[in-house]
Formats: C-alpha cells, structure tokens, sequence
C-alpha cells in the first residue's frame, strides 16, 4: 500500500526551521487505528494527522507516536495547508469533523491560515504534589482546564525551566501548560510538556491557546492577543478570543511530500 504523507511546519516564526513540524496523511478510507498509530511512531513527530473525506468536509484524527488525541491544533493547521495547496486549492475555509472535539473550521486569507477551536478556560485549583519540583521553578499561580495551567512572573522564568519528565508524566498526564508575560508586541508566552503522551516538550501547541488565551484575555483586559511558544524551534500564533470560540492563526511551510509504503 502506498500513501501519501506531508510534513508541514505550522505556526512559523518566518526563521528557518521553526513552528512545530507535523505529519499529514490523506486518506480515502479509514486505515486500522493499530496501523495508524505505528505510523505515528514511525514518524516520530508530536502530531501526525490522518482525514478522509466526509460530505463535502473531512472527518479529521491526530495521533502522537504513542497515543490518540483530542484535539490538536498545530496539525490541524498543517491538514488544512496540505488540503489548499495539494487537495482543494479553489477553497478558502475548509471545515472538519472530530470524535471528541467536535466540528472546527480553518479558514485563510492569503498565507495566514485561521483556526476556529473551542475554549477551554482555566480555573483555580489546589496545585498537584510536587509540581513545582517536577518543573523545577514554583510558578506563582496554578489553574485547570483540560491541562494544568503554571503561571509565571516573567517570560525569562519560562524559558529557563528545565523539567523533570518523568515526575511530569506521574504527576500531569494531560500536560502542563507554563506560560509568563510577554513583552514588547508579544502579550504573552508559553510552554508545553506532555511527556505521559509521548511528548516531553510540544514546539508550538495549538490547542494550548484554547486555555491561554481566554486566560490572557480576562487578565490582560482585550480579546486581540499576540503570543510567542519560547520552545527551541518557537513559534508565532495570533490569537482572539470570540465567545465560546478562539481564533488562534499562523502561517505554515512546507518541508517534504513523499509517499508511505506499507
């Protein structure tokens, strides 16, 4: 069997080599989840998405190198690159259906591609034993949405934390989100660490933003947000937030097509 696989990079900065890689296979049926998965191991990468055709829509699912998710926005962004360029290029919103997610729309206007996603606020909560160890650095405040949310003072404080994985993955098994102050035109930072989903540290994590930017949002006073993911590779999202729903949009690249066989 051979099968065409994209490997985009979504949500670059413009630098070379930045934004979060992901692997994009379209299909036109369903493979077996056992096969999907072990070409997600195979890629290696934090995301690999696979879609079929539905209607006139596609039926979207993501998988890391070791287990399914929920949502997943950076390979979301890539899908929708691979499907104007390659699949459907007279298109200029193209719209997916998800298990658990729900329907998401992606829709561009020249090279910026614009994500329609839920929003996961964060509440306050007791933080979980031994996260601040586990991170390496106490954060100043602690919430939960889907993800625990660490909030630092400072954009510096983010950058330098040099986590224990392993205590992560015991402690979070959803990830662990970190995020500061931006400065200048960025209003905030972040990262993100899933190492109980194969993950130790996401470059740039779409689905994050489903926390941080209604988090931001309340506390910076505005609905318009630009926000920097200080990975090693970073990446650039613009984000806003719209009622039950967030715009979080990025530009994509692509780095090589290719075909699978298996």
């Amino acid at each position: 069997m051979r099968l065409p696989l994209y490997q985009v990079d979504a949500f670059v900065t413009g630098e070379p080599f930045s934004g979060n890689p992901a692997a994009v296979c379209p299909l036109e049926t369903w493979l077996p989840d056992a096969v999907m998965q072990a070409i997600a191991a195979e890629n290696n990468l934090s995301e690999t998405a696979f879609f079929v055709p539905e209607g006139g829509d596609y039926r979207l699912r993501w998988f890391t190198p070791t287990t399914e998710v929920e949502l997943c926005g950076h390979a979301t962004l890539a899908s929708a690159f691979v499907i104007f360029r390659f699949l459907a290029p007279e298109r200029s919103t193209v719209r997916f259906c998800t298990g658990k997610a729900g329907r998401l729309a992606v829709a561009r206007d020249g090279e910026l591609l614009t994500l329609d996603f839920p929003v996961w606020p964060p509440a306050p909560c007791r933080p979980p034993a031994a996260l601040a160890q586990a991170l390496g650095h106490a954060p100043v405040g602690v919430l939960e949405a889907r993800s625990t949310l660490a909030v630092y003072d400072d954009a510096e404080d983010v950058r330098g934390l040099a986590p224990d994985f392993a205590a992560l993955a015991r402690l979070a098994k959803d990830g662990v989100i970190v995020t500061a102050p931006g400065r200048g035109e960025t209003d905030f930072v972040s990262r993100y660490f899933a190492p109980a989903a194969g993950i130790d540290e996401d470059p740039v994590t779409g689905s994050a933003h489903c926390t941080l930017v209604p988090y931001w949002a309340a506390r910076l006073g505005k609905s318009r947000l630009r926000a920097h993911q200080i990975s090693r590779r970073g990446g650039a999202l613009c984000c806003e937030l719209r009622g039950e729903r967030v715009a979080i949009a990025g530009r994509a690249r692509l780095y090589l097509a290719g075909t699978v066989e298996i």
